[in-house]
């Protein structure tokens, strides 16, 4: 259960609703975070104008990739909505169960390629602000993203940090996406 209270549903905007009801159509339910983002109507549409411009279907970065990064840093955050959302859209994206259950281990485990082990390190160095190793992250990310795919990896990122910081301290919980067996 979430630290705050959701409001009956006639208490939000007639915008508010707007968008619950097109996160129902898109997703299938509202996304838990939107009751609590719609307390504060203005702060949710931009959210909502900043993810629109991100996850574009004319993004230079692979959905798969997004959703990996997303993923590791809803690990990296404790938060259990990020973590089951992105989930399900690796396993929309085809990417095996298995490799879903071994991110935590992606250094290691060879199904990971070394773009996404760069990425994935580069989002764990900015999610911890570790400042000493992101020359060296940056390094590693040019072999595989130009300049440009780097400011929209880290847009990617920063907005995902940013999500799963909101939902982990208001306990904001999983809201059952995904079936992954416990890892």
């Amino acid at each position: 259960m979430a630290r705050v209270s959701k409001p009956e549903l006639n208490c939000y905007p007639w915008l508010v609703r707007l968008i619950f009801w097109a996160q129902k159509r898109k997703y299938g339910a509202t996304l838990e975070p939107t009751f609590y983002w719609g307390r504060a109507p203005k702060i949710l549409y931009g959210i909502q104008g900043l993810y629109r411009c991100l996850d574009r279907s004319r993004s230079p970065l692979d959905p798969a990739l997004r959703a990996l990064v997303s993923n590791r840093i809803a690990h990296l955050n404790h938060c259990a909505f990020c973590s089951d959302l992105s989930a399900s859209s690796l396993e929309k994206k085809g990417v095996p169960v298995a490799k879903i259950l071994a991110l935590d281990a992606y250094t290691s485990d060879p199904s990971f390629t070394e773009k996404e082990r760069a990425a994935i390190a580069y989002a764990e160095a900015v999610t911890g602000n570790d400042d000493e190793v992101m020359g060296e992250k940056i390094a590693a990310l040019k072999t595989f993203f130009n300049e440009d795919e780097i400011v929209e990896l880290t847009g990617w990122i920063c907005f995902q940090i940013f999500s799963s910081k909101f939902n982990a301290a208001l306990d904001v919980p999983a809201q059952g996406f995904c079936r992954l067996p416990d890892q």
